[in-house]
Order: structure tokens, then C-alpha cells, then sequence
């Protein structure tokens, strides 16, 4: 649970690292959007050893009280976005996006690994409308992309199951 926790908290810890050496809004951007930084990241995050590793470390990290920690994080990270401009440059290591592109990988994450850990407890998720609402947009997002959207539709709207090993992460 912990390293799930830890996973879930990276939502949060690589906004604050990014942020801490964000560049100014000029400069190029190699990842316009969402949808581009995950299919620039799509090698990485079939590497699920190293997934786990990460997960494992920032659970870690969490240290010995884990809830003051996140609750310290969710404390300050909100503080520094609302702090930084929109189009600040966030360099992360799949390339440069600018902070209003960035952040909608870490409600995706925020809001899945939500769900993961309701599910890990045995209770039910209660998701903000908005962040569903945007994690939808990425995963419509990956799905076009990709040329997977019509399965998605079909399972989506009761028509058809979604194949075996469906997924546009």
C-alpha cells in the first residue's frame, strides 16, 4: 500500500521538482499537450520494473508519517502552481512542455492512482467532477491518437467489451 501511496504522492513531488526549476515562457516546446507526453513517454512506462522502483521510492520517501507529508505536499504544491504563470517552461525528462500542458498528466495520474488506492481499501472512489472530467480528456486524447478510440466508444457505451489488454498507457 505504501508504494502505492508513494506512486500516487508523485502526482504531486515531480510538479514541485519541475516547478523548482522552471524556465521562463520562452524557449521551444516539444510537447504541445497531454496526449503528447504521454506517447512521448509510452517506452518508459512499459518498463513496469522501473515503474515499481519508482513507486517503491517514493513511498520511501514519504518517510515516517506518511499522511503529514502528503498533507504537507498537497499544502504546498497548489500554492506553487498558483504562483508560476501558465506558460512557464517545465522541463521534464521526455521533454519541454510549458505548465498549463503539464498538468493534466498529473491529474490523470492523481485521479487513476485515486481510484487504485479506493479500490486497494475496498472503498469507493469519489473523484472531483472536473478531474474526471479532464482525465477523460487525455485518455479520449491517447485513444485518437493511437487509432484505438473506436474500442474505447463501443466499451464505453455498453456496446462491446474492450479487448484483452486494453489500455492507451
Amino acid at each position: 500500500m505504501r508504494d502505492l501511496l508513494g506512486h500516487t504522492s508523485r502526482s504531486l513531488t515531480t510538479v514541485e521538482t519541475y516547478l523548482d526549476v522552471a524556465g521562463d515562457d520562452s524557449g521551444p516546446v516539444d510537447l504541445v499537450d497531454a496526449v503528447a507526453y504521454y506517447l512521448a513517454i509510452a517506452g518508459a512506462l512499459a518498463d513496469t520494473a522501473a515503474v515499481a522502483q519508482r513507486g517503491r521510492a517514493a513511498g520511501a520517501a514519504l518517510g515516517e508519517d506518511p499522511m503529514a507529508t502528503l498533507s504537507a505536499l498537497v499544502a504546498r504544491v497548489p500554492e506553487q502552481v498558483r504562483a508560476t504563470p501558465a506558460t512557464a517552461l517545465v522541463r521534464t525528462p521526455f521533454g519541454t512542455m510549458t505548465l498549463q500542458g503539464y498538468l493534466p498528466t498529473r491529474t490523470l495520474e492523481l485521479t487513476v492512482h485515486t481510484c487504485d488506492l479506493a479500490a486497494a481499501l475496498g472503498v469507493s472512489a469519489d473523484v472531483p467532477h472536473d478531474a474526471v472530467a479532464e482525465t477523460f480528456a487525455v485518455i479520449g486524447g491517447l485513444a485518437a491518437a493511437q487509432g484505438t478510440a473506436p474500442a474505447a466508444l463501443l466499451a464505453l457505451t455498453g456496446r462491446l467489451p474492450l479487448p484483452a489488454g486494453y489500455s492507451v498507457l
